[in-house]
């Protein structure tokens, strides 16, 4: 029982950092329809936003909680560019939308490339991250435990923001019928931009989640683009529930997956069980309900 515990807790961690991965998917892709391949260097972007605010507040302890709403704005602002420049132009054309964000990808990792280390920069986890916590005789990095924390948050914000506020409602109308919603007087256009704003921001946040992990560099946003979107789609599209309980079951079955394997095979052999799974539930754990006219 004892073996079974470092797995589960390191799992429940790399859950939570996919989970954050994963947000923001479910918002430009679950609630829009957008394939947007260039949100894995929206994270990426978060993740070097935390290296320079560390150059400018040497304080590690103050830096990194500066470093998240500067991410989330950072990127977010990265992804409103986007949608206003190219993406409002291709709604309801998704395979363009794959097309042209994967040339967005390039572009900015390239632009990565030019303007830090080829290799890398390092993000210094503050000092209150240094010890570990003990579970069960495990002694779990709390580093990890601040993934958790940090994902907690951000689900438990975006739901109530969805829920309880108006312009959540505004979404949902958005979402069940676009048309319906516009003749209602819903300003479907601001709905879309903020939307893709939030769910880019939230991207930010988890480069810097990341960043605390494995580093920085160029290449970070590819680790996570793919297993994101297994994750979104293997939850249902648009369900929050859906990507929270995904993230954490491929979180966890690449954890024991890398206790018998080497990582990249564990990897694989979650990611093909995702696939397995969407032979058989293609439309996921959970659907949307919607009232379209077609």
């Amino acid at each position: 029982m004892e073996a079974l515990i470092p797995p589960l807790l390191n799992g429940t961690a790399q859950g939570a950092l996919l989970l954050l991965a994963a947000l923001g998917l479910t918002l430009t892709f679950g609630q829009m329809g957008v394939i947007n391949m260039a949100h894995g260097e929206f994270l990426m972007a978060g993740a070097f936003i935390a290296y320079l605010t560390q150059q400018v507040i040497s304080f590690t302890d103050l830096s990194i909680p500066l470093a998240l709403p500067l991410a989330f704005l950072g990127a977010g602002l990265l992804g409103l560019l986007l949608e206003i420049s190219i993406i409002q132009w291709m709604y309801r054309r998704p395979l363009d939308t794959l097309l042209v964000t994967v040339g967005v990808s390039l572009i900015l990792q390239q632009a990565a490339l030019q303007i830090f280390p080829a290799q890398g920069v390092p993000v210094e986890k503050p000092s209150w991250l240094n010890g570990q916590l003990a579970v069960l005789g495990y002694n779990w990095p709390l580093r990890q435990v601040f993934t958790i924390v940090l994902a907690v948050l951000c689900v438990a914000a975006l739901f109530a923001w969805l829920k309880y506020t108006s312009f959540g409602r505004r979404i949902r109308a958005t979402v069940q019928n676009r048309d319906l919603a516009e003749t209602s007087g819903v300003p479907t256009r601001a709905v879309d931009r903020i939307t893709f704003f939030v769910g880019s921001g939230l991207a930010g946040v988890a480069g810097v989640a990341a960043s605390l992990i494995g580093g920085t560099n160029s290449q970070m946003g590819a680790q996570y683009i793919i297993p994101a979107f297994l994750v979104v789609v293997a939850g249902g599209i648009g369900q929050i529930k859906g990507t929270v309980i995904a993230a954490w079951v491929v979180g966890v079955g690449m954890a024991f997956f890398a206790d018998w394997t080497t990582g990249s095979l564990a990897q694989v052999l979650a990611f093909v069980l995702v696939v397995v799974f969407l032979q058989f539930r293609p439309q996921g754990l959970f659907t949307v309900r919607t009232r379209g006219l077609a």
